[in-house]
């Protein structure tokens, strides 16, 4: 019996055995690009040589089959060779331009959108949800799904002032990243704790030391060992919960959702921006979630109208000013929206973005 092959620690695997021929030929050579039209892009090398990558929206979470048929599209009516993404879209590249509108045909024909380049709507990225993770508050998934059902013509468009990036998450902690707009869950109260139940199941050092305020101390309740929480402390993040099922927070009622804007991870133009809040208290109402979806279209609508061209969200925010924006969409702002925390000064001021 041969040995078992041990996993190859050497980081980001090497792309160049399963890159497009003609763009392993002109790595490193490229001259410029163009947009032909809205999912299309051309790059030419140094050489003259010319190559097309057509770019459809598909789901992060792929089934089996919805692989296979992406996979017998590229070997159709492609050249058998695909990439995906930062934002889950499969690219196909093509040596030939006669190839291109066949190739889009196929794709729209299956139920995949082509677009999401140049100054569009991008496919909206999103952490796992009900799906896979174990502290959802919402269905991350499933408000990408509804939005984007919405939003599709803003896809497959190239109509905004500059490309926006949505992001959604399904809990507090937000690894869903900075985005243009920005849908998170926003649980309302502390969690409740099922004190008959943790000590069989929770480790209580290790949900002590998870909890990122100190909000969280051993305890003995009606003679068991068990947790309890300092609610001045506690900020409702909800990272108590997967080390400790029995501190349920999600809560039908007070877990809601809330959106910020202008958040952006690009040097270009302006330095890397953090999202801010604009929006709290919206009902977590699956299927469709047809208010946080409202409240992003309003958003959307009214950069659209009033941005100067290639301004980003956050951009056109700095420009009119803050109180201009909610003025624009008719937001309520509150209390809330004020950010009184002091260690915010290093924060939001320390950027890499370096102008000459």
């Amino acid at each position: 019996m041969s040995a078992p092959r041990m996993p190859d620690e050497c980081g980001v695997p090497d792309p160049f055995p399963y890159m497009h021929p003609v763009l392993k030929e002109n790595f490193g050579n490229w001259k410029y690009h163009e947009r032909p039209r809205p999912g299309v892009l051309k790059h030419v090398s140094k050489s003259g040589t010319s190559i097309w990558t057509v770019r459809a929206g598909t789901q992060r979470q792929m089934d089996v089959s919805t692989i296979r048929k992406l996979a017998d599209i590229g070997d159709q009516f492609a050249e058998g060779h695909v990439r995906f993404t930062m934002r889950s879209n499969i690219e196909y590249m093509v040596s030939e331009e006669s190839m291109v509108q066949p190739l889009i045909d196929k794709l729209n024909q299956e139920g995949f959108p082509v677009g999401g380049t140049g100054p569009s709507v991008a496919m909206i990225s999103h952490t796992q949800g009900w799906l896979h993770c174990d502290i959802p508050g919402t269905d991350a998934s499933g408000v990408v799904k509804a939005m984007m059902d919405e939003l599709h013509e803003e896809f497959i468009n190239e109509n905004m002032p500059n490309r926006v990036h949505i992001t959604t998450s399904c809990c507090q902690i937000n690894c869903g990243g900075q985005g243009d707009i920005a849908i998170n869950v926003q649980h309302t109260k502390p969690p409740k704790i099922n004190h008959d139940l943790v000590a069989n199941v929770c480790e209580r050092p290790t949900v002590v030391a998870r909890c990122p305020v100190a909000a969280i101390r051993p305890a003995m309740v009606n003679g068991k060992p068990s947790l309890e929480v300092d609610e001045k402390k506690c900020m409702c993040c909800g990272a108590c919960f997967p080390p400790c099922p029995p501190m349920q927070i999600n809560d039908s009622e007070h877990s809601k959702l809330a959106i910020f804007v202008g958040g952006k991870h690009s040097n270009a133009r302006s330095k890397p921006m953090f999202h801010k809040l604009v929006a709290a208290g919206i009902p977590n109402n699956p299927p469709r979630w047809t208010e946080a979806t409202a409240v992003v279209k309003t958003i959307l609508s009214v950069y659209k109208n009033d941005a100067k061209d290639w301004e980003r969200i956050g951009d056109w925010i700095e420009r009119i000013g803050w109180p201009r924006f909610f003025e624009l969409t008719e937001l309520p702002f509150t209390k809330y929206h004020i950010d009184n925390w002091r260690g915010s000064r290093n924060s939001l001021n320390a950027s890499t973005h370096i102008r000459f």
